[in-house]
């Protein structure tokens, strides 16, 4: 499972937890009430099948609103229907059959307006405090305590004003988490696409600048060598020799642009992976070497680079990245360090590793990944000097 879909299911479980909290009230009133014998199941009956009715409805209205971001007014008005005949058929304690009120209100004031959902939630706690005088005035115990109705309806007041700011305001913020992860998922994605675009016009730049001059002069040659055969044979021949020298040039200039593309560029690689990084907001701090890395090293660290960064980014939750480089005569080293250490054991970080120790060892080098004692997770890519490959 990615982190988007991880991040979703936690928002959803935190959502739907409120309707768990409905459940186990209701369950722990019913059988204080059964207890004490004061159980009314011609209330009980009605209120269950419309409160399964109501859950049932609001697990559909989430769904609809984490994965498409709309707000289906029509469904909402259905579960507010729900809730409410829930709440009239239980007595609207708040701390029973009323709550569904409160369960209604977390789902409506997603995806509108602060003012709207400060109105809904007005409206939700008039009308559990009307509900609730109404079963104060009927001889209905509220909060499984028998009291007068002005001091039961003042506190089910205050009760329903506490779970009016609570609720909402937490399902709210939830959601608002959600939102800004699903958004820096995109905004890596399109920062990927982007990076990807720039290169395929930095590769059709450099073909069109090395390769471009040296065929238009070899279409030019072989028109003029085609113009001299029958004029003059001897030129028309040194024309021709002309165009394949153009053509060996071009062929190996073709070459020198293939293996270039092909060979990361440790530079731009590590410029690359710092805007990653700090646009995922993890802090990246680059310690390099004040000399020339030596032949080959570059282009085997930039690889390594580039994987450890998308370890870092795909299996652990960092805030800070220290990528270190430094070598000696007899070996180059690279370290990249961050503090989210990853779940899963460094075997299973996937492919990739496993083709940076492939890659390594094939020039006579190693790779090691594991948490150290302070927290941190740290990958060391070691190479002898000079290379064997």
């Amino acid at each position: 499972m990615d982190e988007i879909a991880r991040a979703r299911r936690l928002t959803w479980k935190v959502l739907v937890s409120n309707f768990v909290v409905m459940w186990l009230l209701v369950a722990l009133a019913s059988a204080i009430s059964i207890v004490e014998g004061g159980f009314q199941w011609w209330r009980a009956v009605p209120a269950l099948i419309a409160a399964i009715c109501f859950t049932w409805c609001c697990a559909r209205l989430l769904d609809e609103m984490l994965d498409h971001r709309r707000y289906p007014t029509r469904q909402v008005v259905v579960a507010a229907i729900l809730a409410l005949v829930t709440a009239v058929a239980g007595g609207a304690d708040p701390f029973s059959w009323g709550f569904a009120l409160m369960c209604w209100l977390g789902v409506a004031t997603l995806e509108v307006p602060k003012r709207t959902s400060w109105l809904l939630a007005a409206g939700a706690w008039a009308v559990g405090v009307a509900l609730s005088g109404l079963s104060l005035a009927t001889g209905t115990a509220v909060m499984g305590f028998g009291m007068p109705v002005d001091a039961g309806l003042v506190l089910c007041a205050l009760v329903y004003v506490m779970w009016c700011l609570i609720v909402p305001l937490s399902n709210r913020l939830w959601v608002w988490i959600w939102t800004l992860a699903v958004q820096a998922h995109e905004g890596r994605e399109a920062h990927t696409r982007l990076a990807l675009a720039e290169e395929r016009l930095r590769f059709a730049r450099d073909l069109h600048d090395l390769v471009g001059h040296q065929l238009s002069a070899i279409a030019v040659k072989t028109e003029l060598a085609v113009r001299l055969s029958d004029v003059d044979a001897g030129a028309a021949k040194a024309e021709m020799a002309e165009v394949n020298a153009l053509t060996r040039k071009a062929l190996r200039e073709l070459r020198q642009a293939v293996r270039g593309y092909r060979e990361l560029d440790l530079a731009a690689e590590l410029n690359s992976v710092k805007g990653v990084l700090e646009a995922a907001g993890v802090r990246c701090r680059l310690r390099m070497p004040y000399g020339e890395l030596p032949d080959g090293v570059a282009p085997v660290f930039a690889y390594a680079v580039r994987e450890a960064v998308t370890n870092v980014l795909k299996h652990s939750t960092a805030t800070f990245c220290d990528i270190m480089i430094r070598f000696t005569a007899q070996e180059a080293e690279l370290d990249v360090r961050n503090d989210g250490v990853a779940r899963r054991h460094p075997t299973d970080l996937g492919s990739g590793l496993t083709g940076m120790r492939e890659r390594l060892a094939a020039v006579g080098g190693e790779v090691s990944a594991y948490p150290t004692e302070d927290g941190e997770f740290l990958l060391k890519a070691v190479v002898s000097l000079p290379l064997n490959g």
